[in-house]
């Protein structure tokens, strides 16, 4: 990720937030093959002091990816999207891409088929729990613990991150307000989860 400071997102307990916001990562390796990505949902390990997530991914992945072995990037990212030079007022300008993103490094620790159980049971819990009958994972457990099989689960503990939140830090408060409100009522780009975040960094109440 390039650096720079002005958009420098450097608090953890910010990044942990994004990632309970933002669970759908990009797990990244640098094999004896070549590199390899995966997608997968995660769930932060809220008993870790730093900044350490819990998922699995399915067989061969955890070959593919020589999991364990060596360190691996996850890449968590957050809303994100496209803001017009129109919404800049007069003067020349140019679109950019507002977003959130936090890169974490680390090496994966394998879990046993007893610790992949219970986690895949918490993934699940984390998402069923909106659902007016949430369906655990207990409810099939026969079934599950058969399909738990072809997973691998582990626990990655970043070493090192590096995050960024671009979020029109570098414009006036004009040009902010106007953003957000188009992204909150524009019909063309309208994204309120990055308006949100907007909120969120320039300290606006709703």
């Amino acid at each position: 990720m390039r650096s720079n400071p002005s958009f420098a997102m450097e608090d953890p307990d910010e990044v942990k937030r994004w990632i309970r916001e933002n669970p759908w990562v990009v797990l990244v390796s640098h094999t004896a093959d070549g590199l390899v990505a995966s997608h997968y949902p995660v769930i932060l390990d809220e008993e870790h002091e730093g900044i350490s997530v819990l998922s699995h991914v399915g067989r061969p992945d955890e070959g593919l990816h020589e999991l364990g072995r060596h360190e691996v990037l996850l890449i968590v990212q957050g809303p994100h999207g496209y803001v017009s030079p129109g919404w800049y007022g007069e003067g020349p300008a140019v679109p950019t891409w507002n977003f959130l993103a936090a890169h974490l490094y680390g090496v994966p620790e394998i879990l046993t088929d007893e610790e992949n159980y219970r986690v895949l049971g918490l993934l699940v819990d984390r998402f069923e729990d909106r659902m007016p009958n949430p369906r655990r994972l207990a409810d099939s457990a026969e079934y599950a613990k058969r399909i738990v099989k072809g997973t691998v689960g582990f626990r990655l503990t970043a070493t090192r991150f590096t995050a960024k939140a671009k979020l029109s830090q570098n414009k006036t408060a004009e040009v902010v307000h106007t953003v957000i409100d188009r992204l909150e009522h524009g019909e063309e780009y309208a994204n309120p989860e990055l308006a949100r975040e907007m909120r969120l960094a320039h300290g606006l109440d709703r």
